[in-house]
């Protein structure tokens, strides 16, 4: 690149360039790998080793553990990673002028907008609906904290598998607005008939409902929530929904219109396999004025989105190495990562639930899950298991905690996941059950 120096139309092609060049990889990578997969369905494909083994190939991965611990975030693939290395070495190059649109050919205000319109385009909504953030918590608790249709008196919900720093949230916006917290329990076993039921009641029941905190994807057991049902009958109560879809975006298949949500926060680094640092939140564009902005942000002006978030000094890179994520998503095929996902779950749930001391806890209705599954062994507490796992047979998972009926121990597959590091689990399970 002349000068060492990307030119805005080189930078807005960047991704693509190393996406589709295999000499930047070790690993080879062609279109044509995923032009023949392509007439292969997604239910078929998900089961096909061969073809995984060389998505797996796409990942830098340690392996010297057993890695069953990714719904923290997700690793960048090859050409993500590639791209995120040369957008530093650019930001870092161009520095301030870059950021501050002082060199007209290359303004980041022109290059984030590219970013914004792609990453609208993927959910299926308009650029002017988002707001890029550090994480789906940021955007989270941006949309919670300055929601601004309750008064005193009115009552807010959320659930006991609701990500802690969301429930934190509502706490204070219930202090900050003199409303009533009204927590609940998800029941287990959980079924959609009695997920619905509860729902049912929780709105019915409640003195002057308003806001619903609901997640996608539950961060403690892998739930999945029937969410358009729930969405639907909290608006027939009056009730607005904030939704949690950092888990759920990019490991499940959907676009923003199926759920039935105005509000909702999602992370990039997670499912989506973007760099760290990347997230953004969703605002149904008739809703805008329901959501203060941010009390620091003097950048832009109340009608526009922006104005709900306070970016501050962001790490440039990351946000403009999104591009290269989504496009490794849509190269793959959301159907196609949802399948394989789904198959890694039940290739070992389906064995361990023979052991009479395995409670798993997410349903195996697909509807209620996706690639994430906790369990419980009988007389073991969650975190006793989680390191005698890590420990002894090298593999790592997550202890969970806040679940009413006692913590569990999730595990969770990645796309570089073989049905060997799967076999390695069962196998710990099953001498682990043995012992209690």
């Amino acid at each position: 690149m002349a000068k060492n120096l990307l030119s805005r139309r080189n930078f807005l092609q960047v991704t693509a360039i190393v996406a589709a060049g295999p000499a930047l990889r070790g690993a080879a990578w062609t279109q044509s790998n995923l032009d023949g997969a392509s007439t292969i369905r997604s239910s078929e494909l998900a089961a096909d080793s061969e073809y995984w083994e060389k998505v797996a190939a796409e990942y830098f991965i340690d392996r010297s553990i057993t890695n069953l611990e990714n719904a923290y975030w997700g690793a960048m693939a090859r050409p993500v990673e590639a791209a995120y290395l040369e957008c530093s070495r650019f930001v870092n190059r161009m520095n301030v002028a870059y950021v501050r649109d002082a060199i007209a050919s290359q303004p980041y205000s022109k290059d984030l907008a590219a970013v914004r319109a792609q990453i609208a385009q993927q959910l299926g909504c308009a650029a002017e609906e988002i707001a890029p953030t550090r994480s789906g918590t940021e955007a989270l608790q941006n949309l919670i904290v300055n929601y601004n249709r309750l008064s005193p008196g009115d009552s807010i919900l959320y659930a006991d598998l609701d990500f802690d720093a969301m429930q934190f949230a509502m706490d204070y916006l219930a202090d900050r607005r003199s409303a009533k917290v009204v927590r609940f329990t998800i029941p287990e076993p959980a079924l959609r008939e009695n997920i619905l039921e509860c729902y049912v009641r929780v709105l019915r029941t409640t003195v002057r409902p308003k806001l619903l905190l609901l997640t996608h994807l539950s961060h403690r057991t892998g739930l999945m929530m029937p969410v358009a049902e729930i969405a639907r009958m909290a608006r027939q109560h009056g009730v607005d929904v904030i939704l949690d879809a950092a888990q759920s975006w990019g490991q499940v298949d959907f676009r923003i219109a199926d759920l039935g949500v105005d509000f909702a926060g999602f992370s990039l680094h997670k499912w989506m396999g973007a760099p760290l640092g990347t997230g953004f939140l969703y605002i149904k564009a008739s809703r805008l004025g329901d959501i203060d902005p941010h009390f620091e942000n003097r950048d832009w002006p109340a009608e526009d989105i922006r104005a709900r978030v306070l970016t501050g000094t962001t790490n440039f890179a990351s946000v403009l190495s999104v591009p290269a994520a989504l496009d490794f998503h849509t190269r793959m095929g959301a159907a196609r990562k949802e399948s394989r996902l789904r198959f890694l779950r039940d290739y070992w749930v389906n064995r361990v639930q023979e052991f009479k001391d395995i409670e798993v806890l997410t349903p195996n209705d697909p509807t209620l899950h996706a690639g994430v599954t906790s369990f419980r062994l009988n007389g073991k507490p969650a975190t006793w298991v989680q390191q005698r796992l890590l420990n002894k047979y090298g593999i790592l998972t997550a202890a969970r905690k806040g679940i009413t009926k006692g913590d569990a121990v999730r595990v969770t597959p990645a796309l570089f996941t073989r049905e060997s590091d799967l076999d390695r689990l069962v196998v710990a399970l099953k001498e682990m059950a043995v012992m209690v």
